[in-house]
């Protein structure tokens, strides 16, 4: 799991120190968080320290693929190829 800086990012270098990981960097125009360091700060903090001090709240949690809620078509297209080869 990681977080990522959204394009509300002000860039005021709050988040930057707080990383324990040194996940966070500045990108073409505003910070960004490499997903491949961040670990949401666990085993330093409750919760991720660049979200509790973003004066903006521009940090926000990114869902893999695997997490994602089931939609309202969930299953669907697995129910209309069913259909199409029964018959």
């Amino acid at each position: 799991m990681a977080y990522q800086i959204t394009s509300r990012c002000i860039n005021c270098d709050m988040c930057v120190p707080e990383c324990p990981n040194g996940a966070i960097a500045m990108g073409r125009l505003h910070y960004e968080i490499d997903p491949c360091l961040c670990a949401e700060c666990l085993g330093f903090s409750d919760r991720p320290s660049c979200v509790a001090v973003c004066p903006v709240k521009c940090i926000k949690r990114i869902q893999e693929e695997h997490e994602r809620p089931a939609g309202k078509n969930a299953g669907k297209k697995g129910a209309r190829n069913a259909d199409k080869n029964s018959g």
